[in-house]
């Protein structure tokens, strides 16, 4: 008979930024259903919600996402002290920073169960000492953690391939990801009608095509490359508007002429930080996400429950977020001609377009749901307290998804 929650074993879940909260909040709401658990991160608002609003036990500790020598050494104290006092049984800690920190401290504070969750690889386009300093540190987590749990399979081979993880250690939770909520982005009436309510406030007329990008608006993302396509594309198709649903970051920042040029462009929509994004999907003819780097990436999945064919580069993480061919287009990593070329191909093509958000919805609801990823993880957690504590909570006596 399951257990009630707060019978079963204590466990940490860590990130290094409050921001990264407000993107994962349902992953840590559907956890909480299942393990006895804590959310930690620096202190912030998106903290401080998912605790008063969903009853989550929330930890704060002060980190910086750059390198700060001081306050990381604090931080490290900090952490070390709290494993002392909390006991956790598991921690599983993502982002870079809090993965180092956490990991280390779990390991001087003799956490039983370590999980390090890799959500993607901040060195890829990182170059000199930086990417020197972001190798050593991703090793260091690897090495303090029992498990490394990979986001997807693409992300795990760059990980062995770079030495940073033993294969033995690397795992992928079902087929990666880090599921979806999908009653949010589904083509429901509702969900649609919620959508047209925003045409007048974006200044976006009904009848044009519409290609979308969802996220931050840096370098990495591949911006400069998006707005260099999109001219060209215009040449083709003079209505085509760009909806840009996010904004601009300091960190790895766009040139200053990509940046006047999305300010300045009136077929150029800019929506600046939205809380939630899933009303957007219904406002495009497709998505694009012109990447450099990923884990793997969230956004292509939401499209694909929305019915929406995704265009995206070939490059480690992304290319697990698409079926190449059948759910969307994969392009070289800055090609902006080639981008340009894909994206014509299915604005040129109804039927295509058609096909493939269909495929592509029937994809992610098999795969990658929120209930199917969490349940995977549950899992991990279960075999590793079985390892490492011996004794303890048989798996009938967790509690199941509501869909089990």
């Amino acid at each position: 008979m399951p257990l009630a929650v707060n019978q079963l074993p204590m466990i940490v879940i860590g990130f290094t930024a409050d921001i990264t909260i407000g993107f994962l909040s349902a992953q840590c709401v559907e956890l909480s259903k299942r393990c006895r658990m804590a959310v930690l991160s620096s202190p912030g608002p998106n903290l401080a919600k998912l605790g008063v609003e969903n009853k989550i036990e929330t930890l704060a500790v002060q980190m910086d996402r750059e390198i700060s020598p001081i306050h990381d050494l604090r931080a490290l104290l900090q952490l070390f002290l709290l494993f002392r006092r909390v006991q956790p049984s598991v921690i599983d800690f993502s982002t870079p920073k809090a993965g180092l920190l956490g990991m280390l401290a779990g390991w001087l504070a003799g956490v039983p169960c370590r999980v390090y969750t890799l959500r993607g690889l901040r060195l890829e386009t990182a170059k000199g000492w930086k990417r020197t300093v972001l190798m050593g540190t991703e090793w260091i987590a690897c090495k303090c953690a029992h498990r490394v749990i990979c986001v997807s399979a693409s992300l795990r081979q760059r990980a062995i391939d770079l030495r940073l993880v033993e294969a033995t250690k690397a795992l992928v939770v079902g087929s990666g990801s880090s599921g979806v909520l999908v009653e949010k982005y589904l083509p429901t009436s509702e969900n649609v009608e919620r959508s047209r309510k925003l045409y007048s406030g974006l200044d976006l007329p009904e009848n044009v095509p519409v290609i979308g990008f969802v996220g931050r608006f840096t370098r990495d993302k591949g911006i400069p490359e998006l707005i260099d396509a999109f001219d060209e594309l215009r040449l083709e198709h003079p209505a085509l508007r760009l909806l840009l649903v996010g904004d601009f970051e300091d960190g790895d920042p766009v040139p200053e002429s990509v940046q006047a040029r999305i300010e300045s462009d009136p077929f150029i929509v800019r929506t600046g930080f939205v809380s939630d994004t899933s009303p957007y999907y219904h406002l495009m003819d497709l998505l694009v996400l012109p990447t450099y780097r990923e884990g793997f990436p969230n956004v292509p999945l939401q499209a694909q429950v929305a019915a929406k064919p995704v265009v995206t580069t070939r490059v480690a993480g992304a290319v697990d977020s698409v079926q190449d061919g059948k759910t969307g287009l994969m392009v070289p990593v800055g090609d902006a001609s080639a981008l340009a070329h894909a994206i014509s191909s299915l604005l040129c093509d109804a039927t295509k377009r058609k096909e493939m958000g269909r495929s592509g919805q029937e994809w992610v609801l098999r795969e990658f749901t929120l209930s199917r990823v969490i349940d995977a993880q549950v899992r991990v957690y279960q075999s590793l307290i079985s390892e490492k504590l011996g004794t303890g909570v048989r798996q009938s006596q967790w509690p199941v998804s509501p869909g089990q």
